[in-house]
């Protein structure tokens, strides 16, 4: 895009800023102030950069398809970080294998910051940040990170439910059910009471908004500084729907560990409102909390379109976003 056409904050999307809010700076860069434009071109469109981000990769733990690069901000600038260095931002540049690739970090950025305006749901810091060329990537701040440098506990729901590849075939992630997970909540976690209502959120929000990637490997427990385990801030929230024709939840077993589904889902193929208040008793909410974490999911919040309207997505694509969530919302609704 036009860097000089940037009216709304690339960190919070709040309007009348050119670069980073201070509020983002604040909370993403911890108060510098740190340019909105990366101090590297297009890796696409330069030799010298694709290397330096080829060798970068090799280095970085984080598993995934997308492209993750480790980067660090020193002083007041952000890059990449060498041998030696702990980074404490991960970049995610245009991927290369889905439709309207050119929108998947706006679509990224747009959907966390969805979830933590609106809906108030615990996410990793994040933001759109640029190439010298006007071309857009998502950064999010690392939370597992300590001021220190050294790292909290951190455990992903693949690694406690025992999953891996070898085990468990290439779709390791995938087999497996949200109640089964919300079991494994109260296995582990000692405030799961708490914790179990936060992930009951997080799943109404993923299917409010087409996430058809919340596989078991993007939930995690992190360690507190009390030495117990709480549920993770979300992260790797999007709308999948933008890019790819997947199914309503991106675990094969959907929400129920049997073959539960209510009279809405038997006759429309999509679950209903019942079928979340059948998970939520199902995973330990306490009945009188059910209804009042699901009305807001239920009803029009006007904010998401204003967000919508800020973000960096095309105009095609901000009408599909909010064409695809209205949809949702109505199937919950009813």
């Amino acid at each position: 895009m036009n860097l000089d056409d940037i009216r709304y904050c690339p960190g919070t999307l709040a309007a009348g800023h050119k670069t980073y809010s201070q509020s983002c700076l604040r909370n993403m860069f911890n108060g510098k102030k740190v340019s909105h434009i990366l101090p590297y071109e297009n890796p696409h469109k330069s030799e010298e950069v694709a290397g330096q981000f080829m060798e970068n990769r090799k280095r970085i733990s984080i598993s995934g398809v997308q492209e993750k690069l480790s980067f660090i901000l020193d002083k007041n600038i952000l890059r990449l970080t060498k041998e030696g260095e702990h980074g404490t931002y991960i970049l995610k540049p245009i991927p290369w294998d889905l439709k309207k690739v050119d929108q998947v970090p706006a679509n990224e950025h747009l959907t966390m910051q969805i979830a933590k305006q609106v809906y108030g749901i615990n996410t990793a810091d994040n933001a759109i940040i640029f190439f010298r060329d006007g071309t857009p990537a998502y950064i999010t701040k690392r939370f597992d990170v300590k001021k220190d440098g050294s790292k909290w506990g951190k455990e992903d729901f693949a690694s406690l439910a025992g999953r891996t590849k070898d085990n468990a075939g290439a779709n390791f992630k995938y087999e497996y059910s949200y109640e089964e997970v919300g079991m494994l909540i109260q296995k582990y976690v000692p405030a799961w009471r708490v914790e179990i209502e936060k992930y009951f959120s997080l799943i109404v929000f993923n299917f409010l908004f087409s996430n058809g990637d919340a596989h078991i490997k993007n939930f995690s427990l992190l360690e507190s500084s009390k030495g117990d385990y709480l549920l993770s801030p979300a992260y790797d929230l999007i709308n999948t729907r933008l890019h790819v024709g997947d199914s309503d939840f991106a675990l094969n077993k959907g929400l129920f560990a049997d073959d539960f589904k209510s009279e809405e889902y038997q006759k429309r193929g999509h679950p209903s409102k019942n079928d979340f208040i059948e998970f939520a008793k199902r995973i330990g909410l306490i009945e009188t909390r059910i209804e009042k974490l699901l009305n807001p999911f239920l009803e029009k919040q006007s904010f998401v379109e204003t967000l919508v309207s800020h973000s960096f997505l095309s105009e095609p694509d901000k009408r599909a976003y909010l064409l695809m969530y209205s949809t949702r919302r109505n199937l919950l609704y009813k």
